[in-house]
Parts: structure tokens; sequence; C-alpha cells
């Protein structure tokens, strides 16, 4: 069954995505683009170099925080106890503050699999944060 990622032109998109997280995101330091289903970072821009493995690991780690064991434990249990039968996850959006940065990873709401990630400056005005990110990847339904 082919899916919308093996579509002509899938890489241009991602790619293009990334580009407009990281220009239109406020006090953006870092943009990427993790499939799930792959546990591949698709792309990312960022203003330092960061060592590969930290890079390799960014896929992993959106990955639990989205779908870890505990978390599709809960959802499954919601959906048992509310009769929902539906694949789409509960969790759609997460926002982490480390010591200096702000990182918000959103869920594509057409595919589930693609989480784009975008890090920021812990002084960014988180509001705007979610209102930049969320029209971007709205305009992006890859």
């Amino acid at each position: 069954m082919a899916t919308k990622r093996m579509s002509p032109g899938f890489s241009d998109q991602v790619i293009g995505l990334v580009k407009s997280l990281r220009a239109d995101a406020p006090d953006c330091v870092a943009a990427g683009v993790v499939d799930m289903s792959t546990g591949m970072l698709l792309s990312y821009e960022t203003v330092d170099n960061h060592p590969p493995e930290v890079l390799d690991l960014l896929a992993g780690a959106t990955l639990d925080l989205f779908q870890g064991r505990t978390v599709v434990m809960i959802e499954d249990i919601f959906k048992e106890r509310r009769g929902i039968s539906s694949e789409n996850h509960f969790f759609q959006e997460i926002l982490v503050n480390s010591e200096n940065l702000t990182h918000l990873f959103v869920r594509l709401s057409d595919q589930q699999d693609i989480v784009a990630v975008v890090v920021c400056r812990k002084s960014v005005n988180v509001g705007m944060l979610f209102a930049q990110v969320r029209r971007v990847v709205r305009e992006y339904s890859l």
C-alpha cells in the first residue's frame, strides 16, 4: 500500500518545512523533522554544530516522548474507556524547557508518524512559538 511518504517530492516538502520552521519560528536556533515509523531524522537545520550521535538520538527521544511504552498504555486505557477505536494518538504537541532552550514537538495531523521539532532560545514568547509553528505545519500537510 503506497503512502504519502513515498510520493515524489516528499523530500523537497520536508526540506521546505524545515526551512520554513527555521525562518518563521521566533528565536529559532534549530528545526527538524522526525519520521517515527522509521526512527529517522529526515531533515534538520541548526545554527550550531552538534555531534552526529546527538542528532541520531533526537529521533529516538521524539519517539519516546510521543509513543513510549507508558504513553501508549495511557492512550490505550483512555481509548478503551471512551470507546474510541481511532489509530490517532492523543499527544499532538509537547513543549520541553531545558536550562537554556525551549523545544517544541508537533505531530502532523495528516501523518501521525511525522513530527516537526523546533528549538528556540528560552526567552521565546511561547504563545508566538505555538502560533507560528502551528501555522507552518498546517501549510505543509505532507
